[in-house]
Parts: C-alpha cells; sequence; structure tokens
C-alpha cells in the first residue's frame, strides 16, 4: 500500500480568478472612449460663414490651420472691443504674429505633406475686407499659398444633398 503524507503547513495562498478581467478591461476602455473629448479650439469669436452655391469639402483636416477673424464674444467685448479680431488656436493676435503661426503649424506636420499644407479662413461674414486683405498679405509673406475660405453650403442648408 502507498503511504500519504498529510502536510503540516497551511494550505497556502489561494488563486485569484481572473476570468472577468477581460470585461473589466473592455469596460474601463469604452468609458474612456466615450467621455474623452479631443480638443478643439475654443472659439472667442464669432464666426457666421457665408453662404455659398458650390464648395469643396475639406479632404484632411489634419493639413489645415484654422485662422478665425470676427468680432470677439459679447463676454470679452469689455476686455478687446468690438472690432474684428484675429484668432489663432486658442489666443487673440496681431496680423504680424501670422509668420510666426505658419512656421509652427509648418514644424508639427511632416516633412511629406509640408508642401500640402493649407489655411483655412473662417471670417464672419459682416467682415471688413481690410483686415482680411491684411491676413491674405502676410500669409503671402509666409508663403502659405493655398488659401481656403469657410463657407456654409446652401443646399446644405436647405437639406438637398
Amino acid at each position: 500500500m502507498s503511504k500519504f503524507k498529510r502536510s503540516t503547513g497551511g494550505k497556502g495562498v489561494a488563486k485569484i480568478n481572473t476570468a472577468s478581467l477581460p470585461d473589466i478591461v473592455f469596460m474601463l476602455l469604452f468609458f474612456f472612449m466615450t467621455t474623452t473629448v479631443m480638443r478643439e479650439v475654443e472659439l472667442k469669436i464669432n464666426v457666421t460663414v457665408p453662404d455659398a452655391t458650390q464648395g469643396k469639402k475639406l479632404e484632411k483636416k489634419s493639413l489645415a490651420s484654422f485662422i478665425y477673424i470676427g468680432e470677439p464674444l459679447q463676454s470679452l467685448r469689455a476686455t478687446f472691443g468690438s472690432e474684428p479680431k484675429i484668432q489663432l488656436n486658442d489666443s487673440f493676435k496681431e496680423v504680424d504674429d501670422i509668420q510666426d503661426f505658419i512656421a509652427q503649424e509648418r514644424e508639427q506636420l511632416d516633412e511629406v505633406e509640408r508642401s500640402k499644407m493649407l489655411v483655412s479662413l473662417k471670417i464672419d461674414k459682416e467682415t471688413k475686407m481690410g483686415i482680411v486683405v491684411d491676413v491674405k498679405q502676410a500669409l503671402r509673406r509666409a508663403n502659405a499659398l493655398k488659401i481656403m475660405y469657410a463657407n456654409q453650403n446652401v443646399e446644405e442648408i436647405r437639406g438637398i444633398q
């Protein structure tokens, strides 16, 4: 006959059941995917883009740099006045700052895509052309020659696709 040994110590540490671990991981992943917001520019100006009968949709938004021109929001008019301002990213800038802005935006792109970079101007339809011409001259000095004007397509407003 065989002999059985009795262990003198305890049973040891019990193993943790990991069967529900994938469920917990996917639940956390889903939670963070639904609650995370990609950072967009916080507009500090009023921009109502003009209507257009024709237009072309921006194909690759990552190649575009946006310049906003319009009157400051009502809450900011006490500080900045009611004259149209230029907004680059999240702050008001002057026309002289556009060249530095374009240089920074180019540096963020891959070297292959730098020649494809374009500047999208989102201009309030009530803005006078003087500031727009100044911005275009600054873009010309910065060698940013591909310019797109943002508009609101009339067919999309009417619901016609």
